[in-house]
């Protein structure tokens, strides 16, 4: 089953709690502090691999956490930090935060690397808080959480040849005849539902991958028939090969269907007016292909302007012309890059490109409710999530750190006095003017 988007959540590891120990060895006089840090959590880091083609993977699993780093060991030494969560995608996977909708990253090259959840920093033992005033501290931290979040994965496929058309124009036949690909083919619109890829050997030494896309109607760019699930395929093809009904076997004009799936993928994205285009005329072992042929190039020459579009007069039934095709394909990939820039792919063009957050400043703001006054800040937050406060020492240094940041004397301002409940986030406190908290 081919699978082109997928939601998934991932977690960063947490990271391994530090530990409050003391030597105790018979010979070291005054002992001291060896409680050690614990390990970094691991990140999940997304990587591409050339062998993937579909998201099917992750529809059947759609969580995936980093191991968490180990926990501070005696004698000051560190846990070990845990191995990163390698998840492998398909090239031409484009990743978006869900909440944001902005692009983490547009992955195309086999072994690029993304870090999507990075894992939570190690909290530090009481060996790191040793001072001259205070030798044998009673602190130690809890491991960071792993940063998480849902984001939504788009595959694109990356194909270096795209048959593009109307439904029911040969494009699944011409790729069963070229590659040993074996695409649903029936006498009916939207025989193709999901792109289909096959290698081609073009015979002279030269190979490349082509992708039979589902069939465009008009109004596709608005989502209309397959829509955009056809057309968020077509933008990573280097080369597009339109395939053309000559013999207008169900009553339609060749030269319009051409200029209507032209409109489409104009409308869509404009950098694909510029994508090398091959017209292939199909079906010219049918009656009356031929002159439709000549009425077809009278046309195109009255409205190309100053651009030349090569065209193919090909059966795929009986393999007429089909060796050129296949020739000219080839060459014409020789003649353009073998990646597309950032730029020529619409979703990542109209959407900002992911950058991790710098860590949280020190800002924060100060409200009362109910005579209690609520301290909310991001930073002060996430540092008593981090600090063990089960111990003396460890609510002395949070009241050192709270006058540090001003937090004392903007509770001051607000009007806090002796006696009043200070709450910062589950925690509440005693505030006392002009000495330290006392924690509940």
């Amino acid at each position: 089953m081919f699978v082109d988007k997928a939601k998934i959540f991932v977690k960063g590891g947490n990271g391994g709690n530090g530990i409050v120990s003391y030597r105790r060895e018979k010979y070291v006089p005054e002992g001291g502090p060896a409680g050690g840090d614990g390990g970094n959590g691991g990140d999940v880091i997304f990587r591409v691999d050339e062998g993937l083609r579909t998201l099917m993977d992750f529809r059947y699993q759609k969580h995936f956490k980093g191991p968490a780093g180990e926990r501070g060991k005696v004698k000051s030494m560190h846990g070990a930090s845990a191995d990163d969560m390698i998840v492998r995608i398909p090239p031409g996977t484009v990743i978006v935060d869900d909440d944001t909708e902005q692009i983490i990253a547009d992955m195309t090259r086999h072994g690029q690397e993304v870090v999507v959840a990075r894992g939570g920093r190690g909290g530090r033992g009481n060996t790191r808080f040793a001072t001259i005033n205070n030798p044998a501290p009673d602190i130690c931290e809890n491991g960071e959480e792993g940063q998480e979040r849902w984001v939504t994965l788009e595959l694109k496929v990356m194909a270096d040849v795209g048959l593009v058309g109307f439904p029911s124009v040969g494009k699944s036949t011409l790729l069963s005849v070229v590659s040993g690909a074996k695409p649903k083919i029936g006498a009916y619109h939207f025989t193709t539902i999901t792109p289909n890829l096959g290698v081609v050997d073009v015979g002279d030494g030269r190979s490349f991958v082509m992708a039979d896309l589902p069939g465009l109607i008009e109004g596709a760019h608005e989502g209309v028939g397959l829509g955009h699930e056809f057309l968020r395929h077509v933008e990573r093809t280097r080369v597009i090969v339109h395939v053309v009904d000559m013999a207008g076997t169900e009553e339609r004009d060749p030269f319009e269907d051409w200029v209507k799936i032209n409109d489409e993928l104009v409308k869509y994205n404009e950098k694909l007016a510029d994508r090398p285009q091959i017209i292939a005329a199909n079906k010219m072992d049918m009656p009356g292909a031929d002159d439709n042929l000549e009425l077809f190039k009278e046309q195109l020459d009255a409205v190309r302007g100053d651009r030349e579009y090569l065209i193919l007069p090909i059966s795929s039934l009986t393999k007429q012309g089909i060796q050129e095709l296949l020739y000219k394909a080839a060459d014409t990939l020789d003649a353009v890059p073998d990646e597309l820039t950032i730029e020529e792919v619409k979703d990542v063009a109209e959407r900002k490109v992911f950058t991790f957050e710098k860590r949280e400043d020190n800002n924060f703001t100060i409200h009362k409710e109910d005579e209690i006054y609520v301290v909310q800040g991001a930073s002060i937050e996430n540092y008593l999530k981090r600090m063990n406060m089960n111990s003396y020492d460890a609510i002395m240094r949070f009241a050192q750190l709270m006058r540090k940041w001003g937090v004392d004397a903007a509770l001051r301002r607000e009007g806090a006095r002796d006696g009043d409940t200070v709450q910062i986030a589950d925690f509440t406190f005693e505030f006392f003017e002009g000495t330290d908290y006392t924690g509940k």
